[in-house]
């Protein structure tokens, strides 16, 4: 929370971007991150990270060695969880024909890998069935339940969807079809017919896991469901029991793609997961790394803005079932084929996304005329194609610093949208507050990220209906925003080692965040654009030393055309730090976030 008692970070209220800096620790905090060096020999630095991400005197061994069969409680203690597993053991036993239903996301994508190798191991062959997010839209739906149940599937296991898919689980359900769910979406309260219902973020669960991913909580029923199996003596010389812990490259994919915080059992998915993706044994993502030009060891920004991208574009504009393909094959030839298509379609998703929201900042920025605008940005539009709505509403959100939602009108007078938050700013909980309103005809999902479907001539009201319900969040967000600053260093001081010290308290993500580095008065001795809206830099410190950096997503920005003006003169810069690699080449490299001119 921004604390208006404290003294700006180098004297910056305001921004380029509009923002003040802030010290991320307090005089609390300076003692604990003191205390944190002195008794467990880190780095100042690294202290000073850990002390400001609220890692305790106690926690700091277990923070910076993440440990999955520490961490990991008994698969038990979520609500369902051991129903669920007896039954799909019992599947597994009978050899029935299961049919997996996923989401057409990343996470979506990896639960349904990890599910569908699980059942391979065990000796099935599931049916694999992504929905396509133009026809049949988000979760389980009639239409696709009498396919599966036509096609001889006794058990329906649905990930990263179900909680709220009451009417498609009633029909399976009627045509004989057992159900369990696992998902991590919020749950209205009642729940829909099934032998178990894995959330635990439903209202009687008291695991505390309502923070991780559907792929954490499918591979926790994995864990549950082999130790039902190995009580019956199923596993054997012949069919052994699978390691499970070769999964978690895909645990750590769909955690860091879907934001979930990176806290506890997360943070150990994603650190162990970065470890298993460095051996390359995956063909899917071996090639999907290698179409994307990863080159060094994956970091979870690698994850989010490389990998993530390619297999949501099969989702947003091309075949959804792509991604799960690529993720559980074990074919090199068809991991590259599915990669290639996907890298495809990846341009193809990012021409469409560029033009579409140019579109909508015009109607955002309409909508604001001269002042502020209102609380939650709202755009529709014609011929905007509904799979890059999700991103259209994040772009909104980033240059408008408030939540925005964005709707594609399709057929039949209603449109299909997707919206992003602000910390602070319950989106998902407002959306299913409109649908019990009458004013959307369904809709939902997280705090920070939701979904609906609306009539045409509702648009006006779901406008007026998010003003009332979250004007005051805005606003109460929206003071507490502020560019939380770790430490300042200089050119010549931020190095390699700097870097590998700080990353032990990685990896860092939503919940545990990237630490931002000041650079007080360094000299702009390059700047130019590249791509389509990125700024590459050099900054000099008074010393001489210089430093590579790059702003992303700035050009036309405030942050972008106060960088390029700023040429031959000095800037505060601030921003996180990272180790770029190209060709065998290794150099340090500033991820430019804001900027400020010194007060002269």
């Amino acid at each position: 929370m921004l604390d208006l008692s404290r003294r700006a970070f180098l004297n910056v209220t305001r921004s380029a971007a509009g923002r003040p800096w802030q010290a991320r620790l307090d005089g609390a905090g300076e003692t604990a991150a003191m205390a944190i060096a002195q008794r467990h020999g880190v780095p100042e630095l690294l202290a000073r990270v850990l002390a400001g991400r609220g890692v305790g005197l106690d926690e700091v061994p277990a923070h910076l060695d993440p440990s999955i069969s520490r961490l990991m409680p008994d698969p038990d203690t979520v609500t369902d969880m051991a129903t669920a597993a007896a039954r799909i053991a019992a599947a597994c036993r009978r050899g029935e024909q299961v049919a997996v239903f996923g989401d057409y996301d990343v996470d979506g994508a990896a639960s349904a890998a990890v599910m569908t190798l699980f059942l391979a191991a065990a000796g099935l062959d599931p049916i694999v069935y992504i929905p396509d997010r133009l026809f049949d839209g988000y979760g389980p739906n009639v239409g696709a339940i009498r396919q599966l149940a036509e096609r001889g599937a006794k058990l329906l296991v649905t990930v990263d969807c179900g909680t709220t898919s009451f009417e498609p689980l009633e029909e399976a359900s009627r045509l004989g079809l057992d159900v369990v769910v696992i998902d991590h979406h919020q749950a209205t309260g009642a729940l829909p017919p099934a032998v178990a219902v894995v959330n635990p973020n439903r209202d009687d669960d008291l695991s505390g896991l309502g923070y991780l991913a559907a792929v954490g909580l499918v591979f926790m029923a994995t864990i549950a469901t082999s130790r039902v199996l190995r009580q019956h003596g199923f596993w054997t010389a012949a069919r052994p029991e699978p390691d499970l812990i070769d999964l978690v490259d895909l645990v750590a994919l769909g955690t860091v793609a879907d934001v979930v915080p990176l806290k506890g059992l997360n943070r150990a998915y994603v650190a162990k997961g970065l470890l298993a993706m460095r051996r390359r044994t995956r063909p899917g993502l071996v090639a999907l790394m290698d179409v994307a030009r990863l080159e060094g060891p994956p970091k979870p920004w690698h994850l989010g803005f490389l990998l993530g991208p390619r297999i949501n574009a099969g989702g947003r504009i091309g075949d959804a079932a792509l991604g799960a393909r690529l993720l559980a094959t074990a074919d090199d030839v068809e991991a590259r084929r599915i990669a290639a298509e996907l890298d495809r379609l990846n341009g193809e998703r990012q021409a469409i996304e560029l033009a579409t929201v140019a579109e909508a900042e015009a109607e955002a920025l309409a909508a604001s005329g001269l002042g502020e605008g209102p609380p939650v940005a709202v755009v529709a539009g014609e011929r905007w194609h509904p799979g890059v709505m999700g991103l259209v509403a994040s772009r909104l959100k980033e240059k408008l610093g408030r939540p925005a939602i964005a709707i594609a009108w399709g057929a039949g007078g209603q449109g299909t949208g997707s919206g992003r938050s602000i910390a602070g700013v319950d989106l998902g909980r407002a959306v299913r507050q409109a649908v019990e309103a009458g004013i959307a005809v369904k809709g939902g999902g997280h705090a920070m990220a939701a979904g609906l479907t609306i009539a045409r001539d509702k648009l006006g009201a779901l406008r007026a209906f998010l003003e009332e319900k979250l004007a005051n969040e805005v606003a109460a967000a929206r003071t507490r925003d502020a560019l939380y600053i770790d430490g300042a260093l200089t050119a010549g001081g931020a190095d390699a080692s700097l870097i590998a010290a700080i990353e032990r308290g990685g990896p860092f993500g939503a919940g545990n965040p990237e630490p931002v580095f000041a650079l007080p008065s360094h000299t702009v001795a390059h700047a130019e654009p590249f791509g389509a809206q990125h700024i590459r830099v050099r900054l000099r410190a008074q010393d001489g030393r210089m430093i590579d950096a790059v702003a992303f997503r700035v050009a036309g920005e405030p942050v972008g055309q106060t960088i390029l003006k700023a040429r031959g003169t000095s800037l505060h810069v601030a921003g996180t730090l990272s180790v770029d690699r190209w060709q065998a080449r290794e150099r340090v490299q500033l991820r430019i976030q804001d900027v400020a001119e010194p007060a002269r």
